[in-house]
C-alpha cells in the first residue's frame, strides 16, 4: 500500500435527487446511491470514505451507518458537520453508537460553516474559540466527565454519560484552510484537518507549514496531527464533466462571500475574476445562496469566467496515470493522506490502482 493513502470523498446528493435526471454519474447523485458507493469503495480499497452533509437536505450519520453495516474494514468519515446544529452529546453518542455497531473506524469532523447558511437557521457562525470549547467537551464526555454549557448549542448543566464505549473515541478533526487561526485550532485542539479542494499545491505546502509551526510553537509532535488534501479528481472523464467538477465546483464555492476571497488569496488568484463570477447574470434575483438553488452543471455559464489553469493546478485531471502524478503535487506539499472529491469510487478506480502501482514500481 502506498505510502500517502488515498481516501475518496463521497457526493451523495439531496433526498430529492433522482438518478434519472442526468447526464453524467456525479450529477443529481442520490444519497441511497452514495450509500453504495461507500460499499464501492471498500470493495476497491480506499482507505477512507468521507460524507459531507446539508443540515435541511441530507444527514451525514445516516448514510455512514448504512456504508458500515455493508462493509468492514474502510474507515468512515464526516465530511465536516456544524456543531450548531448538534448539541455535543448527540455528536460523541453518535460516534460512540458507530464503534459499538461497526468497529472503531469513524472520525468526526467538525466545521465553522458559512454565514449565509446559518443566518437561515437563525446562528452565527461559531469562533475558533467556541470551537475549541465544543472539541474539549467531546473529549470530557468521552472520559467520562460531567460538562455545562450555555451558548448556540443549548444549555446544560453538569451533563454526563452514564456509561462510556469499552474503547477509543472517534478522532475529531476540522475542516479548515490552515490560515493562521485555523492552524492554532487545529494544533490545540484537533487530531486531524481537513484542507479543502480547490487549493493548489503551493496553498497546500503553505498550510501545511503553518500547522506543522503551529504544533511546535506549543511542544506538540507535529506528526500527531493528520493533515489529508481534498483534490477534485476527473481520471478519464469527458471534459464537459471535469468541467462540473472543477469550474462549477468553484463557481458553487466563489458564490459565497467571504470563501471565495479566502480561496483567492490562498492561492493568489485574482479577486476581480472571483467577483465576475458572483455577479453573473444566472444569480440575479435568486431568494438564496445560489449553491442552495442551483445545481453545478446549471453554473457553467458563470464558470466560464474561470480560468481553465486554475482549475487544472488545482485538481488532477487526464488519464488515471496522469491524474497520480498531479496528486503527488500533494504529497510533495507534505499531507499525509489525500482524498478524491466530486467524482466517485468507480470513477477513480484506475487511479487508485494507478496510485497504488506506482508506489509498488518505486
Amino acid at each position: 500500500m502506498r505510502s500517502t493513502p488515498l481516501s475518496t470523498y463521497l457526493v451523495s446528493g439531496a433526498v430529492t435527487a433522482h438518478s434519472g435526471e442526468r447526464t453524467f454519474a456525479t450529477e443529481s447523485r442520490t444519497v441511497a446511491e452514495g450509500i453504495q458507493d461507500g460499499v464501492d469503495a471498500d470493495r476497491l480499497g480506499f482507505h477512507r470514505a468521507f460524507v459531507s452533509e446539508r443540515y435541511d437536505i441530507k444527514h451525514a450519520e445516516v448514510i455512514l451507518s448504512g456504508i458500515a453495516a455493508r462493509t468492514s474494514s474502510i474507515r468512515l468519515a464526516t465530511g465536516t458537520i456544524d456543531p450548531q446544529t448538534r448539541q455535543v452529546w448527540n455528536v460523541a453518542s453518535f460516534g460512540a453508537t458507530m464503534h459499538a455497531c461497526y468497529g472503531p473506524r469513524l472520525t468526526i469532523c467538525l466545521g465553522l460553516g458559512d454565514d449565509a447558511i446559518f443566518k437561515r437557521m437563525g446562528v452565527s457562525k461559531a469562533s475558533y474559540a467556541e470551537m475549541a470549547e465544543y472539541a474539549e467537551m467531546y473529549r470530557s464526555l468521552w472520559r467520562g466527565e460531567p460538562v455545562s454549557y450555555s451558548g448556540q448549542s443549548g444549555s446544560f448543566e453538569g451533563f454526563s454519560f452514564s456509561e462510556t464505549y469499552d474503547g477509543p473515541p472517534p478522532e475529531l478533526w476540522i475542516g479548515s484552510f490552515g490560515n493562521p487561526k485555523g492552524a492554532e485550532a487545529v494544533a490545540r485542539s484537533y487530531d486531524g484537518v481537513l484542507l479543502p479542494p480547490v487549493f493548489t499545491p503551493p496553498a497546500t505546502e503553505a498550510a501545511v507549514r503553518r500547522i506543522r509551526e503551529a504544533c511546535e510553537r506549543i511542544d506538540r509532535d507535529p506528526a500527531s496531527v493528520r493533515i489529508c488534501q481534498s483534490v477534485i479528481t476527473a481520471p478519464d472523464l469527458a471534459e464537459e464533466e471535469f468541467r462540473q467538477l472543477a469550474h462549477g465546483r468553484a463557481t458553487s464555492y466563489f458564490v459565497y462571500p467571504g470563501y471565495g476571497e479566502a480561496l483567492a488569496r490562498v492561492n493568489g488568484w485574482d479577486k476581480q475574476v472571483i467577483r465576475d463570477v458572483r455577479d453573473h447574470p444566472i444569480f440575479k434575483g435568486l431568494g438564496k445562496v445560489a449553491d442552495m438553488e442551483m445545481h453545478r452543471h446549471q453554473m457553467l455559464d458563470a464558470a466560464a469566467l474561470i480560468p481553465d489553469e486554475w482549475m487544472v493546478d488545482s485538481s488532477a485531471v487526464g488519464t488515471a496515470a496522469e491524474c497520480a502524478a498531479s496528486l503527488q503535487r500533494f504529497v510533495d506539499a507534505g499531507v499525509d493522506e489525500i482524498t478524491t472529491y466530486g467524482s466517485t469510487p468507480l470513477q477513480n478506480a484506475g487511479l487508485l490502482a494507478a496510485w497504488n502501482a506506482e508506489e509498488v514500481a518505486a
